[in-house]
């Protein structure tokens, strides 16, 4: 049975395979920071606008799916440093809506948010979450965050929910509103279409 009550994944080969989610936000988050280094130098372009918020409104919605239950469940005081994240992960996304919405102001703020964020995360959540849970469940966890990017929303939503199980249901109904509404208007969302 898994330590965070995960049900189990088809093994392929006999083992749990995947990434395990420490790297997968890992690189996350080198790819953001790397993101919000470019958006900060050109805050008035629109496709990289698009694609920052885009970005990280899928990280942010993948993290309150799966990083933050899984932190609940395995590490003591979890609960606690769950809703301290959740708290700046919905002021972040405030932030994000600003942005989305025009307001150029808001692009420093949410680059200096964003390297607040990848800290907090790298000092602090993935290194307890590495000591308190076997490998198979970071690579379990890090299997559905990927999944759960794919599925999330391209635009910031402070207004949904943000734990599960309505995250889980809700976000992947709003990101079809979303994905809809980036292809009718051309909209680019993500880093490699830059």
């Amino acid at each position: 049975m898994s330590a965070l009550n995960l049900p189990p994944l088809p093994p392929v080969g006999g083992e749990t395979t995947g990434r395990n989610v420490i790297d997968v936000l890992n690189e996350q988050h080198r790819d953001l920071i790397e993101l919000g280094e470019r958006f900060a130098a050109e805050p008035a372009s629109p496709k990289l606008r698009s694609v920052m918020i885009a970005e990280l409104s899928r990280h942010l919605s993948a993290e309150e799916q799966y990083l933050y239950p899984a932190i609940k469940k395995a590490v003591p005081g979890g609960e606690d440093l769950a809703a301290r994240e959740l708290a700046e992960d919905h002021a972040l996304l405030v932030l994000l809506k600003r942005l989305d919405k025009g307001d150029e102001g808001a692009a420093a703020e949410v680059v200096e948010a964003l390297r607040r964020h990848v800290a907090a995360d790298e000092e602090e959540l993935l290194p307890v979450l590495a000591q308190m849970v076997p490998i198979e469940d970071l690579i379990r966890v890090g299997n559905r965050v990927e999944l759960a990017e794919e599925a999330a929303p391209t635009r910031p939503h402070p207004g949904t929910p943000s734990s599960p199980p309505w995250n889980k249901i809700l976000d992947p109904a709003v990101a079809v509103a979303d994905k809809v509404r980036d292809v009718m208007t051309g909209r680019t969302t993500y880093r490699k279409d830059l």
